[in-house]
């Protein structure tokens, strides 16, 4: 079967100043995406081993160690771009790292995929950046972080779907992915590992919630947006929580008194979620070494969930990352159509390279 790494990473931590060559005159500055004091760069820079910095054809040892077919890149300290609160800036910002992941790993090889950085701070510009992203650099969709101040309450407000309109128009993939673990309550946590665990599913939650609730996937019905590097389980932990809190004792209409979206009359708030899962609308990354990816496949569904190797960040090499290929291959609680769907034909449906 063929294998697809649907959440990949360069290293733009350490190639700042050549991102920064992408800036407009007076505005080169090494640090193009600032290193926020938050517990979760504090922990990385002061106790993980240093993330490696593979290049377009470091890469390509990678895949086939592994036996992937190709990967989609995703950025490290990019990741953070929704802290950025000065719009002119995120718009340089994204323009630069987008422009530098083409002439630096994407134009070099084939095998490698790429997912623009969205200012999302000025949605006119996040939609200009979106084009150009897909059809003048090739890639195959746009990001938009989980987390960050300069979000404006959540991803289903009706300021971004300009933003959504443009990616069904252009037939692009749209993901949240995990960034920054900040105000969830965790940030005063003297220890590292249970805001790790709970930020990362949390925060892909709440936007998640966001969307299906304000009508986001009803208004753009060909819309696709994953949700990437929170693991699977909390997608039965949500439809669970769906269920128990809508019923006609919550209200649910908006505080204005409009009905924005979500489940029809007789239909429960699981049903909506996997009807969305279903209609390949939303695709959910996972973990490899998820142990809870069956349950997920059992309450969503097997068509909406992506491997990702997250290579180089919690994998450092090829062999750590085909073992746990290999394990997930050797489970008994996945069929082989799960597994064949979950490796890669999934990333196949989402991504739809080359169209």
């Amino acid at each position: 079967m063929q294998i697809i790494d649907a959440d990949g990473h360069v290293n733009d931590h350490a190639c700042g100043e050549e991102i920064a060559a992408y800036m407009p005159k007076g505005n080169q500055l090494a640090k193009v995406f600032p290193e926020f004091d938050h517990l979760h760069f504090r922990y990385l820079k002061q106790n993980r081993r240093p993330t490696g910095n593979p290049s377009a054809d470091d890469w390509n040892w990678f895949l086939d160690k592994t036996e992937i077919a190709w990967t989609v890149l995703y950025p490290t300290a990019g990741l953070a771009v929704g802290r950025i609160m000065a719009p002119e800036w995120a718009v340089l910002a994204c323009k630069a790292y987008n422009t530098w992941l083409y002439e630096k790993f994407l134009n070099r090889n084939p095998r490698l995929r790429g997912v623009a950085l969205l200012p999302f701070q000025d949605i006119e510009e996040a939609v200009l950046e979106l084009r150009r992203a897909v059809t003048e650099l090739g890639m195959v969709g746009g990001m938009l972080p989980s987390n960050g101040e300069a979000i404006q309450g959540h991803f289903g407000n009706k300021i971004y779907w300009p933003l959504y309109e443009q990616a069904q128009k252009l037939g692009c993939a749209l993901a949240v992915h995990v960034g920054c673990l900040h105000h969830l309550g965790l940030d005063s946590f003297a220890t590292y590992y249970p805001a790790h665990a709970l930020g990362h599913p949390f925060s892909l939650m709440i936007q998640a919630a966001g969307m299906l609730a304000h009508g986001v996937f009803e208004r753009f019905s060909k819309l696709r947006v994953a949700f990437l590097e929170g693991g699977a389980t909390w997608v039965p932990f949500m439809m669970d929580r769906l269920d128990r809190s809508y019923h006609e004792g919550h209200k649910q209409l908006s505080l204005d008194g409009e009905l924005l979206g979500g489940p029809k009359n007789g239909e429960k708030a699981s049903e909506y979620f996997k009807a969305q899962l279903h209609g390949g609308r939303i695709f959910v990354g996972f973990d490899c070494d998820d142990d809870g990816l069956g349950t997920a496949i059992a309450k969503g569904g097997r068509q909406s969930f992506l491997f990702g190797s997250d290579y180089p960040h919690e994998i450092f090499d090829a062999a750590k990352c085909r073992q746990e290929i290999d394990e997930l291959l050797g489970r008994n609680d996945l069929t082989e159509a799960d597994k064949a769907a979950v490796l890669g034909a999934n990333a196949m449906r989402f991504y739809q390279p080359g169209l």
